[in-house]
């Protein structure tokens, strides 16, 4: 069947891309992930916010190390872009990804995570404000952010990075107390003048 439309953004685009290093600020950068990041992904999977906000844990390594792999190769499948948010020293601060990609539309879904040492300093609304800039470059023209109506704090994170409200969504997303209520957040690239960014 044809489609009526060409694609926002053609599939292989993104596959043929060199996955980059972007700058966040105060010396921090959005990077990809390596296999040295495997004990830090699993400390940071053992914070009791990360697990009850992204459900899940990590118990070994090794399977960071997987999920670390899967990572890579799924940038190269064009199905998500991770990344690590590393601070000037190098150490582990967060993650940031890109998710459900749908390249005839040009969205995708943000997601992110920071771990404890790097909450309150603004790590995040700075990393999600410069994966924002680069996927708007890279042809992408609405990015969605979701978070359950209990995490504020994720809340501030996606206004502060410009990500207007548009709703809630009932009993959207299920977390290990049942399913929660989720607020939905969007920026269009046609309204790119980013709000000033809150630290």
């Amino acid at each position: 069947m044809a489609e009526l439309a060409p694609y926002t953004i053609t599939p292989g685009t993104l596959a043929r891309l060199a996955q980059p290093t972007l700058p966040v600020g105060d010396g921090e950068v959005l990077r990809p992930w390596n296999g040295t990041d495997a004990l830090a992904l699993r400390d940071a999977y053992a914070d009791p916010d990360i697990q009850r906000w992204h459900v899940r844990r990590i118990d070994s390594p090794d399977e960071a190390l997987g999920m670390i792999v899967n990572w890579q190769h799924a940038w190269a499948q064009e199905r998500r872009l991770e990344w690590a948010v590393a601070g000037a020293d190098g150490a582990l601060l967060g993650r940031l990804a890109l998710k459900d990609l749908e390249l005839f539309d040009g969205v995708a879904e943000i997601a992110y995570w920071t771990v404890p040492a790097a909450r309150g300093r603004g790590v995040a609304p700075r990393a999600v404000t410069a994966a924002s800039a680069w996927a708007f470059d890279a042809g992408f023209r609405r990015l969605e952010l979701e978070h359950s109506t209990l995490n504020e704090a994720s809340c501030r994170v996606a206004q502060k990075a410009g990500f207007v409200p548009e709703g809630t969504r009932r009993g959207a997303a299920r977390h290990a107390d049942g399913h929660h209520d989720m607020h939905v957040h969007a920026r269009l690239a046609d309204a790119e003048g980013a709000l000033p960014l809150e630290a």
